[in-house]
């Protein structure tokens, strides 16, 4: 058995848009849900919602059924430690939030990286675990650099400054601009849509692409999404489990208990 291609990675780099929604419910079922949708990956979100180790994998376990629908994992943050665990799992696309200068973007490649016999690679600890199918992908230790696929999120005032050199840096295949938080950043709290939030992607979407990065972005808001791939953006996320469970859940109680209720 060989190690298999990222597909997620490979339509990145022939440049086609993919279609991407946000899981935080850290449920199995909930994921299963999501994969039977047909959207073209999904984040396993670490960084906010309540998933450990053990639910993650539990979660890369079940989309390992449905190909359709490539997994992108979300750590908490970038430690080298964490990051050795999540691809251990079998995670094979990463997503490392706040990422604010080239050295943290380079000192993340080298986490998601193997050691090389030419003395090139990383510093990835040589367990392959789940992610080698238990031994049984015979070239994984020397074909899986290639496939891991890094994002990393720039989300900051100071990381949009340094955005160039974040995107330039080698081994880094896609860029994520974080629109809520970096709306905060801009003194516009809670508006991630606002004008100057937009230019600010805008430009920052031209600027990855120079890079010959792939840019990313979540936008929740159909029309703004549609916006930013046509502004060049590979991979957009258009909607969030726990956001589209609260809003249809309250809209179908409203509209019967208003019907029950005139005063309501």
């Amino acid at each position: 058995m060989k190690t298999p291609i990222n597909p997620f990675k490979l339509a990145l780099q022939q440049g086609q848009a993919q279609i991407g929604f946000w899981m935080g419910l850290a449920h199995a079922e909930a994921a299963e849900i999501c994969a039977l949708a047909g959207f073209d990956w999904l984040v396993i979100d670490g960084e906010h919602a309540t998933n450990d180790v053990r639910s993650i994998q539990t979660q890369l376990q079940i989309l390992n059924a449905y190909p359709q629908s490539h997994p992108v994992v979300r750590p908490p943050v970038g430690e080298t430690a964490l990051i050795k665990q999540y691809l251990d799992l079998g995670a094979t696309t990463l997503l490392v939030p706040m990422v604010d200068t080239a050295a943290q973007a380079a000192q993340l490649v080298q986490a998601c990286r193997y050691p090389q016999a030419d003395g090139q690679g990383g510093v990835r600890g040589m367990a392959g675990a789940r992610a080698s199918r238990w031994g049984h992908v015979e070239d994984y230790f020397t074909a899986a650099n290639a496939q891991v696929c890094l994002l990393v999120q720039v989300e900051t005032l100071q990381g949009m400054a340094n955005l160039d050199a974040i995107a330039a840096t080698p081994g880094v295949d896609g860029v994520f601009l974080g629109p809520a938080d970096l709306s905060a950043a801009m003194g516009h709290v809670g508006q991630p849509s606002h004008p100057q939030v937009k230019a600010a992607i805008e430009a920052g979407i031209q600027r990855i692409l120079q890079a010959g990065k792939a840019p990313g972005v979540i936008a929740t808001e159909p029309s703004l999404a549609q916006h930013y791939l046509d502004c060049g953006t590979l991979f957009v996320a258009v909607g969030i489990d726990a956001q589209l469970l609260m809003r249809q859940t309250r809209d179908l109680a409203a509209r019967f208990k208003t019907r029950a209720d005139p005063e309501l």
